[in-house]
């Protein structure tokens, strides 16, 4: 089956494959079970198990069996690590990395990315984005968010620029120009609530 290569970086196979590697990549302290890489990545658990043995296979990444889960950690020895996470980082890492800067502020109902990263993550062409349009829903604490978007920003070497609009805006959508545009365009939603802290 042919798949269409990955708007953000077509160098990597399939944003499935991009997706995995971000996770392992931008979080090496961390172990993910093949189940968690797959719902990370949205795609069924088989299309991730064949890239975590890929991974695995060029030597990037040791597996361990654990109960019934195989969990997956990537390897920091190796001389690819630092230059495939620079690179995961400036292309599929504002998925990744946002949320854990998110992680643990209160009064967020929801966070997307939306704008020219979000559209090149859905496919659309264009030029590479310059900076990344975070959307938070909710009345979370705004020196909060802005500090963590700032270190957020740092780590992927882009702006990271926070909106926040309140949950009832958000479902009214319709009345507000802004809003209503940005709920027609591509827009990635942010799983803050399961990012680790």
């Amino acid at each position: 089956m042919n798949t269409k290569a990955p708007t953000l970086a077509p160098l990597f196979r399939s944003d499935t494959q991009g997706e995995i590697l971000a996770r392992l990549f931008l979080n090496p302290d961390r172990s993910f079970t093949i189940s968690d890489l797959a719902r990370a990545a949205h795609t069924p658990y088989a299309s991730a198990h064949r890239e975590v043995t890929r991974i695995a296979q060029m030597g990037l990444a040791t597996t361990r069996k654990r109960g019934q889960a195989v969990e997956v950690r990537v390897r920091c020895d190796t001389p690819a690590f630092r230059p495939l996470a620079e690179l995961l980082g400036l292309t599929y890492g504002p998925a990744v990395v946002i949320p854990k800067h998110l992680a643990g502020i209160a009064g967020i109902d929801a966070a997307y990315i939306y704008g020219s990263w979000a559209a090149r993550r859905e496919g659309e062409p264009g030029d590479t984005p310059r900076d990344i349009d975070l959307l938070i829903v909710g009345n979370p604490p705004r020196g909060e968010v802005h500090e963590a978007a700032r270190t957020a920003g740092l780590v992927l070497v882009r702006e990271v620029n926070p909106r926040i609009v309140s949950a009832a805006a958000w479902e009214a959508a319709d009345t507000d120009q802004f809003l209503r545009t940005l709920r027609e365009r591509p827009l990635v939603h942010l799983d803050v609530t399961g990012a680790p802290a």
